[in-house]
């Protein structure tokens, strides 16, 4: 049975970030190289996408490539660049005909010129489309966004732009990367990891965290509407009391 029937379709979350883990090990499990793993996760990428479109998600971010990533073997990394390259060919028109549109958040400039190139056409080519917000991670690290936006404020606090003395959360907010869109109520994680590992640490701190051991290629759209399930059973508080939470609830029926 499709746990869609068993979702609140009003308390679907506007924000889901992903952290896609485990495409090496599915690989390895079944003797092939990381690198094959890597290529089969892009059918979870294009099954979760037109999950999310149908069911009502607004914003969709996929940790798609870390700056600590640059790290692993080079063969890993040239791979993992070819195939962001080929995927972005081909699967621009699908988002197209979709009405995804597509944003990049990262440290853009450090990735090779040709996928600059065939990112930015991407977002350029879906740039008018109004349905779900697919935002790719790519070169991205959370300690690197906020210290480029501490950079950036201190900036104009030198040129008058900016008062030091009035910086607050919302005023922070608008030098990250992703000021654009709201903050994530729902982080997922495949693989079994318990840790966010460098991802969206000023975005997520109200987010409900869901854990999986389901490695990345494995993880299709019944296992997205489990943890859509899972979120809707939480009591989000955000520092109150339950009986806050529920007085509230009560004077707005």
């Amino acid at each position: 049975m499709d746990t869609l029937h068993s979702i609140d379709k009003s308390r679907i979350p506007q924000h889901i970030a992903v952290i896609m883990d485990g495409n090496g090990r599915w690989a390895k499990e079944r003797g092939q190289d990381r690198v094959y793993g890597h290529h089969e996760g892009v059918v979870s990428v294009r099954d979760i996408v037109n999950t999310c479109g149908e069911i009502g998600v607004q914003y969709l971010t996929l940790y798609a490539f870390s700056t600590e990533n640059w790290n692993r073997p080079q063969e890993e990394v040239n791979a993992l660049m070819e195939l962001l390259v080929n995927t972005i060919r081909k699967e621009v028109e699908e988002l197209k005909k979709n009405n995804v549109r597509l944003h990049v958040i990262g440290d853009f400039l450090s990735l090779p010129d040709i996928c600059q190139k065939e990112l930015n056409e991407a977002v350029e080519m879906t740039v008018m489309n109004t349905g779900l917000n697919l935002i790719l991670a790519l070169s991205y690290s959370s300690r690197w966004e906020i210290m480029e936006a501490a950079k950036k404020f201190a900036v104009d606090v030198q040129s008058g732009k900016a008062d030091i003395d009035s910086l607050d959360d919302e005023q922070f907010a608008k030098y990250l990367t992703t000021s654009a869109f709201p903050d994530p109520e729902l982080m997922i994680r495949t693989s079994g990891e318990h840790r966010i590992s460098n991802y969206l640490l000023y975005q997520l701190a109200y987010a409900e965290l869901y854990f999986t051991p389901v490695h990345w290629p494995d993880f299709r759209r019944e296992n997205l509407l489990l943890a859509i399930q899972d979120y809707q059973q939480r009591e989000r508080r955000f520092g109150k009391t339950s009986e806050q939470i529920q007085k509230n609830l009560t004077r707005h029926v």
